[in-house]
């Protein structure tokens, strides 16, 4: 098991590897497994890559994301300008069916998204597209997931098909359950690479509305 140093160290390499992140201004601490980030960013887009980043890390169990966004003057949008990136760019994600959602901008860089989509996997498709954008201070995520009702069996026997396809390793350790439209993902993994196929294979699965995380690390 790491240490809290050697884990320190090795997160501020990571993101001092990651050219996306300024990582001179980001301060790390550790403890435990347990990382926490403070400092300050210039977008949404980069507070999400440095997330990204730790995540890679071996031995990360805990992530405390305190890192503030703050834009210089001379890059901020309006709300207007902002309204506009954010429709151009559900228009060109062709993973997003953009005519089914809409999205309102108010308080300098806030977004809600609305609408409906097929799987829970296009819903984080949107909501990734749209935080990525320079401008973009907080998104609220309220689209739903309209779906074809499926039977509880097939439902669960696709996931689990899905998971011996993406995660082969942990597929043998995780169990799956199912609660209406909700699936219960339980059992041990041992990477948040790991965590994410398994947690990718349900949010994928039409029909599936809900995804309740009880996965943890061994």
């Amino acid at each position: 098991m790491k240490t809290d140093s050697d884990l320190k160290r090795d997160v501020e390499r990571e993101l001092a590897w990651d050219t996306r992140i300024d990582a001179p201004a980001i301060g790390v601490g550790a403890h435990h497994g347990v990382v926490t980030l403070t400092g300050t960013v210039p977008s949404w887009a980069e507070k999400h890559a440095v997330e990204e980043a730790v995540y890679r890390v071996g031995g990360v169990h805990t992530l405390a994301n305190e890192i503030e966004i703050k834009q210089s003057w001379d890059t901020s949008r309006t709300d207007a300008d902002l309204a506009e990136a954010v429709h151009n760019a559900l228009v060109w994600d062709h993973f997003v069916a953009s005519d089914r959602i809409r999205a309102t901008v108010s308080d300098h860089g806030s977004v809600t998204l609305i609408g409906t989509v097929a799987t829970l996997r296009e819903r984080d498709e949107a909501e990734r597209v749209v935080r990525r954008l320079d401008g973009v201070r907080y998104v609220t995520n309220e689209i739903a997931v309209d779906s074809p009702e499926v039977t509880s069996i097939h439902l669960r026997d696709t996931i689990e098909q899905a998971l011996a396809r993406h995660a082969a390793r942990a597929a043998s350790h995780v169990k799956v359950a199912i609660d209406g439209d909700t699936v219960i993902l339980e059992g041990a993994v041992g990477s948040w690479l790991e965590r994410r196929a398994v947690l990718g294979a349900a949010r994928g699965t039409p029909g599936v509305k809900r995804v309740e995380d009880r996965l943890f690390f061994i």
